[in-house]
C-alpha cells in the first residue's frame, strides 16, 4: 500500500532536499563530536580516552539499528518511522547537551545513534520508491553531498565551536535543523509500507545484531592498549561465527532480517560487495588526512579543516556532470577507471610535505572531491538498478547495514596500515609521522586500484535503466 502526502511533483521536489537536511545532521554529528572530546573530558572532570564509549556506543547503536529499519519502515510506514527517527535524534541532541556526567552522556548518544540508525535507509526507501529509474540517479546525487560534506565540515564547525563557545551548542547544531525537517516530513514526505508485512525475524535479529555489533565494537576500539592481540582475535571470530550463523539462518527462514539471496542480482552484487573493498580506501581518508595536515606539517585544527573543504566544493561541481559521464560512458567504464584516479589520488597525497606548495594540496584536494562525489554516486545508484519495488526496502537496508560497517572498517585499516609504518617510534615525531602517512597513502591507493577488478564483472549496459532511461521504470504508483 501506497499512501503519499501531497501531489506527485511536490512531493518529488521537496524529498530530496528532505533526506539531504536529515542525512547532513547525521553525518555532520558523526564528526563534529571529535573536536570537542578534550573539552568535554575537561568538563567532566575525567581523561579524554574514558571518553572513548560516547563515540563507540553511537556505532553500536547505528549497527544495531540499521538492520531493522527496512522491517520497521514496511511495517509503520516510512512517514512516520523516519519522522520517529528525525524526532529521537533531535531530542536526543537536546538531551546530550543537558548531560552532567559519562554516563548520561553515553546513554543519551545510543538514543541519537538509534535515531541516526533509521535515517539513511528508510530516507533512501522513500527516494527509490518515488522517483522513477530513470530520474533515481539525479535524486540520490543530489541526496549524497551531505555525506560527503557533513564530515568534512564537522572538524572545522566543532573546532571553532569549542575554541569560542561552550561544548554543548555541538549538539544543540542539530536541534534547528531538525525541527526544519520535521515540518518538511509533515508535509512533503510519501508513506510507503508493505501490503501484507511479515513477522520480525527475531532471531534473525539476534545474531547479525550480536555479531555487527560485536565486530564494530572491536574495530571502533581496535588499537587500544586494555585490548590485547589475543583478545581482539577471539572477538573477532566470535563476531564472524555470529555472522556466519545468521547466514545460515537466514537460508531456511521464510523471511529473514536480511535477504542475502538479493546478492545474486549482479549490480548489486557489485554496487554493495564489490564496491565494500573500495570504500575501506575511501574511509582512511578523513582520518589520515588530518594527522598529515595537523601533526605532520604541524598546522592548527581550523586550517587543517579548512583544508578538507577543497574537496567538499568539488563534490557539490560533480552533482551536477556525473549524470552526464554515466549516460554518455555507462557504469561498467566509469566505474573502472574512476576506481583507478581515486587510487592514483590517494597515493598523490604521499607528496605532501612542510615543502610542499598550498597550491597542489588544494588541487590534489579538489581531484579527491571529483573522483569520491562520482564514486559515491554511482555505487549507491547502481544498487537499486535490478532491484524490484518490492525489493527496495530491503535492499536499501542491505546496502546501508554494509556501509555503515565499510566506515568502521575503513577507520580501523587506515589506522593499523599508519601504525604498523610507525613502529615505535613516538608520535610527537613529526618526521616520522609524515613518512608513516606518505608509506599509508601508498598502500590504500594500491588497494583502490585493485578493488577496480571488482567492477570488471559489470555489463556494458548494466544500469542502463538508470543513467540513460533505458528498460522499465519500475516505480511505485
Amino acid at each position: 500500500m501506497v499512501k503519499r502526502s501531497g501531489d506527485i511533483a511536490v512531493v518529488k521536489r521537496y524529498l530530496p532536499w528532505l533526506v539531504a537536511i536529515a542525512l547532513f545532521m547525521e553525518h555532520l554529528n558523526a564528526t563534529i563530536l571529535n573536536t570537542a572530546v578534550p573539552a568535554i573530558a575537561a568538563s567532566f572532570s575525567v581523561t579524554p580516552l574514558s571518553l572513548k564509549a560516547v563515540v563507540s556506543c553511537y556505532v553500536l547503536s547505528l549497527a544495531v539499528g540499521i538492520p531493522v529499519s527496512g522491517w520497521m519502515a514496511d511495517r509503520f510506514g516510512t512517514r512516520r518511522v523516519f519522522a520517529a527517527a528525525v524526532g529521537i535524534f533531535t531530542l536526543a541532541s537536546i538531551l546530550c547537551s543537558l548531560s552532567q556526567n559519562v554516563p548520561m552522556l553515553v546513554a543519551a548518544r545510543i538514543l541519537q545513534g538509534i535515531g541516526a540508525a533509521m535515517m539513511l535507509p528508510v530516507g533512501r526507501l522513500a527516494i527509490v520508491r518515488t522517483f522513477p529509474k530513470s530520474e533515481l540517479l539525479a535524486a540520490m546525487n543530489f541526496v549524497i553531498i551531505p555525506a560527503l560534506i557533513g564530515p568534512l565540515l564537522g572538524p572545522t564547525i566543532g573546532g571553532l565551536i569549542v575554541h569560542w563557545l561552550p561544548w554543548q551548542i555541538i549538539f544543540l547544531v542539530n536541534v534547528p535543523v531538525g525541527v526544519i525537517a520535521l515540518w518538511l516530513i509533515h508535509r512533503h514526505m510519501p508513506d510507503y509500507r508493505a501490503d501484507n508485512p511479515p513477522p520480525l525475524d527475531i532471531i534473525g535479529c539476534v545474531l547479525f545484531g550480536c555479531g555487527i555489533a560485536l565486530l564494530s565494537w572491536v574495530l571502533e576500539i581496535f588499537g587500544e592498549h586494555y585490548l590485547n592481540a589475543t583478545l581482539t582475535g577471539i572477538l573477532v571470530a566470535l563476531s564472524f561465527a555470529l555472522l556466519a550463523a545468521y547466514g545460515w539462518h537466514a537460508r531456511q527462514h521464510l523471511h529473514p532480517l536480511l535477504q542475502l539471496s538479493l546478492f545474486k542480482t549482479r549490480t548489486f552484487r557489485v554496487a554493495v560487495a564489490g564496491g565494500f573493498i573500495t570504500r575501506l580506501g575511501l574511509g582512511g581518508m578523513p582520518f589520515l588526512l588530518p594527522l598529515l595536515y595537523q601533526v605532520g606539517l604541524g598546522y592548527p585544527a581550523w586550517q587543517s579543516g579548512l583544508l578538507l573543504m577543497p574537496a567538499a566544493a568539488a563534490a557539490m561541481f560533480m552533482k551536477v556532470i556525473s549524470i552526464r559521464l554515466l549516460k554518455q560512458f555507462g557504469y561498467r567504464s566509469v566505474l573502472i577507471i574512476n576506481t583507478l584516479l581515486i587510487g592514483i589520488t590517494i597515493m598523490l597525497f604521499a607528496t605532501v610535505d612542510s615543502e610542499t606548495a598550498l597550491g597542489w594540496i588544494v588541487a590534489i584536494s579538489l581531484a579527491q572531491g571529483l573522483f569520491n562525489s562520482l564514486q559515491y554516486s554511482s555505487m549507491n545508484s547502481m544498487a537499486y538498478a535490478d532491484m524490484s519495488s518490492e525489493q527496495a526496502s530491503m535492499a536499501a537496508t542491505i546496502a546501508s547495514s554494509l556501509q555503515q560497517l565499510s566506515v568502521s572498517f575503513g577507520l580501523a585499516f587506515a589506522s593499523i596500515i599508519a601504525a604498523l609504518y610507525l613502529g615505535d617510534l613516538p608520535q610527537s615525531n613529526s618526521a616520522a609521522v609524515t613518512s608513516a602517512l606518505h608509506h599509508a597513502f601508498i598502500t590504500l591507493g594500491c588497494l583502490t586500484i585493485i578493488s577496480s577488478l571488482s567492477f570488471w564483472s559489470l555489463h556494458k549496459d548494466d544500469g542502463d535503466n538508470i543513467s540513460r532511461g533505458v528498460g522499465p521504470a519500475d516505480r511505485v504508483t
